[in-house]
Order: structure tokens, then C-alpha cells, then sequence
């Protein structure tokens, strides 16, 4: 005697003949290796298979209404059904009749008169098939959930690393407070604006931005070299003080560049780190340092940083002056066009300088609260 736990275990084949007859044969032959349900139509086999999908179908061809073709194109087509293996039972013999039925998707074709151990080792063979194919895709679901959470986790570290990275150079200038923060979002606001500029959508793509809102918080890294009677003096630099302090941008890419050589292949996150570190002080005229490169010898993440660091700097107060409001430093942003500024970067930040203001009230110095 066959528990009711034993038979929900069986594998469940659906049966899809308008004859009556056929019905009784087939369900007869399956009775006691599989659990059976029977649709005498079309219409009710995809009612079925909708509402409990089985394991497999037997389906007939000829049927009023609905064919057996068109039942297996629906199945087919209907992505809680198009997994079912359909074996079609049918007397339609032609060559044709069969191509024309695995090009719908069904997995064999047999026809009548069945022979009824064909039949049995087909659907055993088709049902066994189904099951691998089903753990490899239940696997594969895993693994790549997996891999996604695996990735997102690695993302996550990444982020804060960088962060808590930058802030070693920051918090030698206590303050800076979140200017970091403020500018990995001022120059991701400002490059979605100029993505779809002529001039830079071949750079500014989907991941080039993300990359660089990643690697942003980094273009001070060098800071950490450069002496604390320096960094933290109150009052204007001399001549050789302030050549000292240029040196952060040298000391910056070199610290990155070092980073780099200890991989086997290039890496574009530690190409961006490298490339604002050591050219964000770079200006349109070429007055700049550490290089005097003009115009658009200066690398994009290069011109993109130096608007963002700015306006930070010109928003925040330092021990050596009080914090600019939005709108004077919006206006000396302008006047910095084509002399220390891209003109057409600073057109994007003016159509965004609302979003910048809002971003350094979101991420306001503790000080200035």
C-alpha cells in the first residue's frame, strides 16, 4: 500500500487526448509510476499546466479547437509552462508533422499505435532529463545569486576602503571635515550632466562614472605626505612652503602607481585614482601644476575634480578665512571658465550648482552646523 506521502513524491504527467479511449490507455500504462491528470482539450490542458504545472505532457495533435500545435506554441511562450518537456502521441506520421513539432519546442514525438515500452522509457528518460535540468538551473541560480552577493560584499569593503583611506589624508587637515563625501558626489552630479555632451559621452559612460564616484574621495591621497608645519599652517605659504605642498599631487599618483604594479593586469579603478590624484590641480590656462598641461591635455576626471574640489574649498572654512556662500562661489567658478576651469564643464555645473548646494547641506562639517 502506497502512502499518501509516496505518491505526492511521484513525478506528475498531464495527458492532453480528446479521446477517451487514448485517455484510459495512456492512464492505465502510467498508473502506479507516476501520478496522472487528464485534459480532454486544448483549452483545459493550459488551464491546467497554468494553475499546477506537471512534469511532463503527453499531448495529442489532432484536436478540435486547439491543436495539439498550438497548445505546445502556448506552453512554449508562457514562462511558467515553457520548462514542461511536451511529448507529442499523435498518428500524424509525416516526416513534417514531426519536424514541425520539435521546432515548438517539444522534446520527442511517438506515434500511435504506441508501442507502450517506448512510451514508458521515453517519459522515464525525459523526466530524468528534466531533473538535471532543473538542478543545474537551480545551481546556476545559486551560484549566481552567489556571485552577486559575493560582488556586491567586495563593492561595499571597496567603498569604504576608499573612503576611510582618504580620510588619512583629511583628517591631517581637521578641517576638511566630509569634503571628501561632498566632492565623490559633486563630480558624480556634474558627470551625469555632461554624459550625453558631444565632447564627453565617449568617456563619460554609465561605468566610467561610477568609477570615478568611487575613486574620487582619494584625490588628496597624498597629503599624507607632506609635513604637518606645512599642511596645517595657519597662514599663507612661502614660495618653498607652497612647492612643498604641490608635491602631494607627485606623491599621490606615485602612491597609486605603486598600488598598480602589484597586480598582473591593469585595473581602471587604480587608473582613475592615479589620473585625479596627479592632475586635479591642473588648470584650462596652464597655470596649474604639477605638469602646466593646457586645455584638453588635462585628463577629463582631471577637470571634472578640480570644479568639485573648488567649490568645496571655496564653500568650507579654513583656519585662514571664512566659508564663501553658494552663490559667491558659484559666481567665481564662472569667472574661472576658460582660465582655470573647463568652459564647458563649468556650463554643466551651472545647469547642477543647486544639486552641489544641496549635496554640501546634506554633508555639512560639524563646524559649520
Amino acid at each position: 500500500m502506497i502512502s499518501q506521502q509516496e505518491e505526492l513524491k511521484k513525478d506528475t504527467v498531464l495527458i492532453v487526448d480528446d479521446t477517451p479511449e487514448n485517455i484510459a490507455l495512456i492512464s492505465s500504462l502510467l498508473k502506479g509510476r507516476y501520478r496522472t491528470k487528464v485534459a480532454a482539450s486544448g483549452k483545459k490542458a493550459l488551464q491546467i499546466a497554468a494553475a499546477a504545472p506537471p512534469d511532463l505532457i503527453l499531448l495529442d495533435i489532432m484536436m478540435p479547437e486547439m491543436d495539439g500545435y498550438e497548445v505546445c506554441s502556448r506552453l512554449k511562450g508562457d514562462p511558467k509552462t515553457s520548462d514542461i518537456p511536451v511529448i507529442f502521441l499523435t498518428a500524424k506520421a509525416e516526416v513534417e508533422d514531426e519536424q514541425k513539432g520539435l521546432e515548438l519546442g517539444a522534446v520527442d514525438y511517438i506515434t500511435k499505435p504506441i508501442s507502450p515500452p517506448i512510451v514508458l522509457a521515453r517519459v522515464k528518460t525525459h523526466l530524468q532529463l528534466k531533473k538535471v535540468r532543473d538542478f543545474l538551473k537551480d545551481k546556476n541560480q545559486f551560484l549566481e545569486e552567489e556571485v552577486d552577493r559575493r560582488t556586491r560584499e567586495v563593492m561595499n569593503i571597496q567603498d569604504v576602503a576608499m573612503v576611510a583611506i582618504g580620510s588619512l589624508a583629511e583628517t591631517r587637515d581637521n578641517e576638511t571635515g566630509n569634503h571628501i563625501r561632498r566632492t565623490q558626489h559633486y563630480i558624480k552630479v556634474i558627470a551625469i550632466k555632461l554624459k550625453d555632451h558631444p565632447k564627453f559621452s565617449h568617456f563619460l559612460t554609465e561605468e566610467n562614472i561610477y568609477l570615478l564616484f568611487k575613486s574620487a574621495p582619494l584625490h588628496d591621497i597624498g597629503k599624507v605626505g607632506i609635513p604637518d608645519r606645512i599642511l596645517l599652517k595657519p597662514g599663507k605659504f612661502t614660495p618653498e612652503e607652497f612647492e612643498i605642498m604641490k608635491t602631494h599631487t607627485t606623491l599621490g599618483r606615485d602612491a597609486i602607481a605603486a598600488a598598480e604594479s602589484l597586480l598582473n593586469t591593469p585595473a581602471a579603478f587604480l587608473q582613475f585614482i592615479r589620473e585625479i590624484a596627479y592632475t586635479h590641480q591642473e588648470k584650462w590656462d596652464g597655470s596649474g601644476y604639477p605638469q602646466g598641461l593646457v586645455g584638453e591635455d588635462i585628463p577629463v576626471v582631471g577637470r571634472l575634480m578640480a570644479v568639485a574640489d573648488v567649490y568645496d574649498a571655496l564653500i568650507s572654512r579654513r583656519v585662514y578665512k571664512e566659508p564663501f556662500p553658494h552663490e559667491k562661489a558659484v559666481m567665481i567658478i564662472k569667472e574661472g571658465a576658460g582660465k582655470h576651469f573647463d568652459p564647458d564643464i563649468v556650463d554643466a555645473f551651472l545647469d547642477v550648482a543647486d544639486q552641489f548646494n544641496d549635496i554640501s547641506m546634506k554633508f555639512v562639517d560639524a563646524s559649520a552646523e
